[in-house]
Formats: structure tokens, sequence, C-alpha cells
């Protein structure tokens, strides 16, 4: 009995203990945040900065003052705004199958025999216009050689679609559906202002349609990249390439990557295989001239400058040294020919010359040039920066139309 009672008393005092140390903390608490000596709960929701005070020991003064300019709901408001604009895109494919001399004696591909079967892709697209353009990948369509094209829109239906233009190159089309009162279309960014560091969103369908308009966001990992893709021509440069760490996976490619506004910076081509939270991304300033072309007169006509080329910075049969040696630059697009019509040709740009050069931009590779070209039209003029005969020059070039010459790596 007796302990019991001790047991008793003992309890009764931690509770007491508990109920004191709980009252005098809330109060010391409020009476803190009355002071101004620290932040009230209440004062996270509607705060439009945080202070942080450096501490003394760091060998710090003052405070450090982080402004929040974006809305703790930013992804909810950037999915509300972009998702009715993104689409998927099925695409049937053709495709060959050639025999091998008649395996087991069944005769399949026996004496060089082919047969000819379908495949399906998904993808995804944005619509820019709410006519019914939208922008994607041009491997997303298989380089415009597909049998059909089905784009699944937001309220669930589908629709035929057609490529209006792509380039692999450039890794961009144009797809276009008839306009069904209801489309709408994704606000255009500004690549230029991308800054490392900036908020990034992606949307897509990763892995098919049966996680369509799945969304990711991350940051601008960086800016500037060049990657190598296979293609059935071979590896190609894809330059000036956004960097971003929100997930992007097979599927994913041609969909819209945001900013905090929600405007399309970018459309996700490619991500690292051999690495994690890699994604790159087409700045949409490229495809923008590319876009507005084709809307005012339904087609796009590339400039070129008439030559083809190969890119020193690619090749690795000569040294940096022996480069210089020779043409006076180890970096730069070197003339393999320039075709008679072309404007390079007729402005005195010959076999030999190195183009470093758009307009002050400098160009690398084919890739980096095509880029910078197709923000002009035909019949433009750029002054190339050019190499010749070991002499930098500045060369004025009028660009023409593919009609100049028939060549796969041309320019």
């Amino acid at each position: 009995m007796k302990k019991g009672i001790t047991q008793l008393i003992a309890i009764l005092l931690i509770a007491a203990i508990a109920f004191g140390c709980g009252f005098t903390g809330t109060y010391a608490y409020n009476f803190a945040v009355g002071k101004g000596w620290i932040r009230g709960a209440q004062g996270r929701t509607s705060a439009n900065s945080i202070t942080i005070t450096p501490a003394e020991t760091a060998g710090n003064s003052g405070s450090v003052t982080i402004n929040v300019s974006d809305d703790p709901t930013i992804a909810e408001a950037i999915a509300a705004k972009t998702l009715p604009s993104v689409v998927g895109i099925s695409t049937v494919i053709t495709q060959t199958y050639n025999g091998f001399g008649g395996f087991f004696g069944f005769g399949f591909g026996g004496g060089g025999d082919s047969y000819s079967y379908d495949t399906t892709a998904v993808g995804t697209g944005v619509i820019v216009d709410k006519t019914g353009y939208i922008l994607t990948n041009s491997h997303v369509v298989n380089d415009g050689d597909t049998k059909s094209i089905t784009v699944s829109l937001y309220d669930g239906s589908t629709v035929e679609g057609t490529v209006l233009w792509n380039d692999a190159t450039l890794d961009l089309a144009v797809v276009k559906i008839e306009d069904t009162g209801n489309l709408i279309a994704a606000e255009l960014g500004d690549s230029d202002t991308v800054n490392i560091g900036s908020y990034a969103a992606a949307i897509g369908n990763p892995l098919g349609l049966e996680f369509e308009r799945s969304m990711s966001q991350g940051i601008i990992s960086g800016l500037g990249r060049s990657i190598a893709v296979s293609s059935e021509n071979g590896s190609v440069t894809m330059e000036g390439l956004m960097q971003t760490d929100a997930t992007i996976n097979d599927g994913n490619s041609g969909g819209p990557l945001l900013n905090s506004k929600g405007q399309v910076i970018g459309i996700n081509t490619a991500k690292a295989s051999s690495g994690e939270g890699m994604g790159f991304a087409i700045p949409i300033n490229v495809a923008k001239p590319i876009v507005e072309q084709i809307m005012a007169s339904g087609s796009f006509e590339r400039p070129y400058i008439g030559i083809s080329g190969i890119s020193l910075q690619e090749q690795n049969q000569y040294t940096s040294e022996q480069l210089m040696e020779e043409f006076g630059t180890d970096k730069g697009i070197y003339v393999a020919s320039a075709a008679p019509s072309g404007g390079a040709a007729a402005a005195g740009i010959k076999q030999g010359d190195v183009i470093i050069a758009v307009n002050g931009t400098e160009v690398g590779t084919m890739n980096k040039l095509n880029q910078l070209l197709v923000q002009f039209k035909v019949g433009d003029t750029v002054t190339l920066t050019v190499m010749q005969d070991k002499e930098e020059k500045a060369i004025d070039v009028v660009l023409g139309g593919a009609q100049i010459f028939e060549n796969t790596n041309k320019n």
C-alpha cells in the first residue's frame, strides 16, 4: 500500500513539472516573438523574405537577406497553367526486316528476303498556337518518316496529326492538328535570359501514356552543353543545350522545360545514359523563328550559306599544334566544298577555309552553325569570320535556300 502511494505522488510530481515547463516555455516564446527576437510561425506564410543572421564566431557581421519571390505553391500553379498545353504523340512506324539466309529451314530471311512490320512509339509535344501547331522533337516523329501520328489531348480526346516540318540535326519538328476549338497554347519564354540555378520544371509522358503528363522539377544545372547523340547516320553532336536535374525519362522527349512563370524555355530532347539527374533541352529561342515562319506561311525555308564542312574540334587525326600550323586556328568549321550557286562561294569562300564565327558568335560544329542560321531568313546577310590562308577575314554572305545543293552535311 505504501509503495502504491509513493508511485502516485511521483507521477503527480512529474505531471506538475511538465505543466510548469510547458507554460513557462509558451510564455517565454510569446514574449520573444513580441520583442522581435525570433519569428513567430504566423509570419512564414506571408513573409516576402527570410533573414539569416550569420554566427559571429565565423567572423561575419550583419545579416544576409534571401528574397523569396516565388509562391510556395509554384509547381501547382505551373501545372495548372501548362498541363492543358502538353500532348502525347503516338506514332506508327513501318520497319523493314532484312533476311540473313534462311535460318533453321523456316525460310524467313532466306535468300535475302525481307518483310515489313509496324511498330509504335510514344513521345510528348507542346501546343504553341491554339490553331493546332505543336512543337516536338524530330526523333519523336521518326524524322518525318511515319505511317500515322495520333495526338492525345488534355481532355482525353485523340486527333490525327501531320508533320509540317522537321530537322534531324536540330531535333525539332512541328506537327499540325485540326483546331478543335478547345486548344490552349503554352506561353513561350526567352531562353537567352535563363541562368544556372534558375528554377526548371519538365512535363512529359515518361515510359508511355500510362504516366502521361508527369511533372518533375529542379534547376538549370548548366548552359551551352554539347552532347553526342546516336542516330541512323551515326553520332551527331548537339550544341547549345540547357542541362537540368528535373527528371527526364524516355517518353519525355518533345515536352516542355518551363521556368518559374510557367513559360516554355526549352524542348526536352535527351538524358545522360550513364548518369542521374542529367537531362538536356533545346533552347526555345532556337525554335521560335521556325514556328513563327511556319504559322505565317505554312512552311519553313531553312537558310544556307552553301558549304559542306567538317568540325576541326571533332577530328582526332591532328593535334592542336598541327591545326594551328596548317590553318592558323584549331577551332572552327573546315570548308570541304562550297556550292557554286551558294552565297559562300559568291562571297569568295573556298575549300580549305575555316569558318570560326557568325555575326561574332563562335561556331565549332555544323550543328552550331545550323542553330545560328535558323534565326535568319533566306535573303538575309550574315557576317562570317573566316580564316583564309591563315589570315582572319570578315566576309558578308547572303543566305540562300535548300535548292543550293543536296548534301547530307551541308549549310
